[in-house]
């Protein structure tokens, strides 16, 4: 199995609808282990995201802990400076003849002394942005090392298996930025979230659920696909201590937004029972998606099923959509364009202006000047 991982992993081929996330590119772990291969031949890979606070912080209400970086006196008034440090700052500051030639080599060119970085400095460095490549390190648990079985204790990492990279029809395999943004949205707006019931439409791995798993009384995340769900299913249990503080509960269940019923087959997996359709079109509140827009055909049959939902629920609800605008050079075009994206802004124009009498939505943005909770890149087209 090991073998077979390595061999795709150091010739890797890519054809012209393979789709790679660079969100593993910029996370906190320090390598990835590859656990297994999925059903279909996929490396899988397990990585560790690290809260910037901890889930009792969260639990307490504490806001983000800061990265200070800089000098030893730096956040100081000049008014706190003692004497002390008054006098050896002019010191430092008059410097003799004698060592002013000190400070040349034999050429008579000044050789500049650096400050040395503070490990404040490399902490803050590693956080902000720690570029990794994949690398296999184990087939299963026993073969992990002890610093990667010391992180996996801790209850500020989330635990997520996931893939690389994807045919087109598997994206949902694969971590996504707008997933990281949603999930810093609801650790900002927690209280917000806190006792709700929640639906989440094309969960993927799973990640946006689990943060959110963490405020609300209970989470459907759905999506569609036996080898998907099953991924989610295992990454919901991998992070189950971090929901118990909480109280919260993750279902994983099949939602496929070609058709217009839920999966009742009780011969099927991840299908629906009645009182689990009955308890969320009754309490559901909250309805989320992340990274669902890229194609037209699937942005139609979303919205369809949200407005099918809505129109069921028996409260009124708020739904969450958070997604990456992303530039493609076209070539019946000649230029660059982003046509999901305006495909999606039109579609949501269209339910905003629906009028049939029984459904009112409306459209509000969402401010991106909240904390950052997860190591990311929060670019400008998210």
């Amino acid at each position: 199995m090991v073998d077979l991982a390595e061999k795709e992993m150091d010739n890797p081929t890519f054809r012209s609808d393979t789709v790679l996330s660079d969100v593993h590119l910029h996370c906190p772990s320090k390598r990835h282990l590859m656990v297994r291969l999925n059903a279909v031949g996929q490396p899988v890979f397990l990585s560790y995201f690290k809260l910037l606070w901890s889930t009792e912080d969260l639990a307490s209400g504490k806001h983000v802990r800061e990265i200070t970086t800089g000098r030893e006196h730096q956040g100081r008034s000049e008014d706190e400076l003692c004497d002390k440090d008054r006098s050896n700052v002019k010191k430092e500051g008059e410097l003799s003849s004698e060592e002013v030639e000190a400070l040349l080599d034999d050429d008579g060119d000044l050789e500049v002394v650096r400050r040395p970085r503070s490990a404040s400095d490399l902490q803050a460095e590693d956080l902000l942005r720690d570029i990794v490549c994949p690398v296999i390190l184990m087939k299963g648990k026993e073969d992990a090392p002890e610093d990667e079985e010391r992180e996996c204790a801790c209850s500020d990492v989330v635990k997520i298996e996931h893939t690389m990279a994807t045919p087109l029809e598997d994206v949902g395999k694969q971590v996504w930025r707008a997933a990281f943004l949603l999930a810093d949205y609801i650790l900002f707006k927690r209280d917000t979230f806190r006792c709700c019931s929640v639906l989440e439409l094309g969960g993927g791995t799973g990640i946006t659920s689990i943060i959110m798993g963490t405020v609300a009384k209970r989470v459907y995340c759905t999506d569609v696909g036996e080898d998907l769900l099953a991924m989610c299913e295992q990454n919901v249990a991998l992070n189950k201590r971090l929901m118990e503080s909480g109280g919260g509960e993750i279902k994983v269940k099949e939602l496929d937004w070609l058709k217009d019923e839920f999966c009742t087959d009780p011969e099927a997996p991840y299908s629906w029972s009645e009182e689990e359709i009955a308890d969320l079109l009754d309490h559901c509140s909250v309805i989320m998606a992340a990274d669902v827009f890229y194609d037209d055909d699937l942005t139609d049959a979303l919205f369809r099923t949200l407005y099918r939902v809505t129109h069921n629920l028996r409260n009124s609800c708020t739904v969450y959509l958070a997604l990456e605008k992303r530039l493609n050079f076209t070539l019946r075009h000649m230029d660059v364009t982003c046509e999901a994206y305006s495909h999606f802004r039109n579609t949501l124009n269209d339910l905003e202006n629906l009028q049939d009498g029984k459904m009112k939505y409306t459209v509000e943005p969402v401010k991106l000047d909240f904390c950052q909770f997860l190591v990311y890149e929060r670019i400008e087209q998210l």
